[in-house]
């Protein structure tokens, strides 16, 4: 996973975006699920940039829908 800036989301498509957020989504479920298990993460900080990722697609898809942007 790269980082996402927010020029690069803006510049995606709709379905570029939706993918995105899914992989994001499924990326932090198993990294979440292998801390619970009791498994040290390989990347402490993946977490937090995983989060930090979903939150910059879901505010530029906000900003779509209420016609900011």
């Amino acid at each position: 996973m790269s980082i996402l800036r927010v020029e690069d989301i803006r510049k995606m498509s709709v379905k570029e975006r939706k993918e995105e957020l899914e992989s994001l989504l499924s990326d932090l479920l198993r990294e979440r699920g292998m801390v619970a298990t009791g498994g040290a993460a390989e990347n402490p900080g993946r977490i937090r940039a995983i989060r930090r990722a979903i939150a910059r697609l879901k505010t530029v898809e906000n900003e779509i829908k209420k016609g900011i942007r």
